[in-house]
């Protein structure tokens, strides 16, 4: 017979909303062993994954921060070579600037020292070929005095002696008022 018909027959109709006790011992006892089944092997396991889950995240998140950590230390460490770097630039191309400055000094200076050279052997070779010339001029003037003598005076100053002695008293007198300051 049916549970729910022998309420409605015993008397009423609270019977209906209730379920019989067999029922309600059956369905405590299995939700006690599933219960006891969970608790035992399950939440356990779960709380073993939720923890290496936590530890992996953390230990993601502190290799992260000590990967951010390392790599800012890099960071400054570039930036200070990089700044050392500059420095060492600044002060190599200033001391390219002075050497420059001193080699181009240094070749000015030879270059003076050259020209000065240069010039003062063209001033010798010039006082050379002055004295050279005025020695060739002299001894053409004295020979062309000697021939200019002789047509006037009419005779021959050939003789070497005469011409010689000649020549030389007639340049002695031409450099006297030169040596004079040209005045006699």
């Amino acid at each position: 017979m049916n549970p729910y018909i022998a309420a409605e027959e015993h008397g009423g109709g609270a019977g209906i909303l209730l379920p019989p006790v067999s029922e309600i011992i059956v369905g405590l006892v299995a939700f006690s062993v599933i219960l006891f089944v969970l608790a035992k092997f399950v939440f356990p396991r779960m709380e073993e994954t939720f923890k290496a889950r936590v530890e992996a995240i953390e230990g993601g998140i502190a290799k992260a921060e000590s990967a951010q950590a390392e790599a800012n230390e890099l960071l400054e460490q570039y930036r200070a070579q990089l700044a050392e770097a500059r420095t060492e630039a600044a002060r190599i191309r200033d001391e390219a600037r002075a050497d420059a400055e001193a080699i181009r000094q240094d070749v000015l200076a030879k270059a003076r020292e050259e020209s000065d050279r240069i010039i003062a052997a063209g001033q010798e070779n010039l006082r050379t070929q002055r004295e050279q010339l005025v020695r060739e001029l002299r001894s053409e003037i004295g020979t062309l005095a000697v021939d200019l003598a002789g047509r006037i005076v009419g005779e021959s100053l050939a003789d070497e002696a005469r011409s010689r002695g000649t020549v030389e008293r007639f340049i002695a007198e031409i450099d006297a008022p030169a040596a004079s300051g040209g005045r006699r």
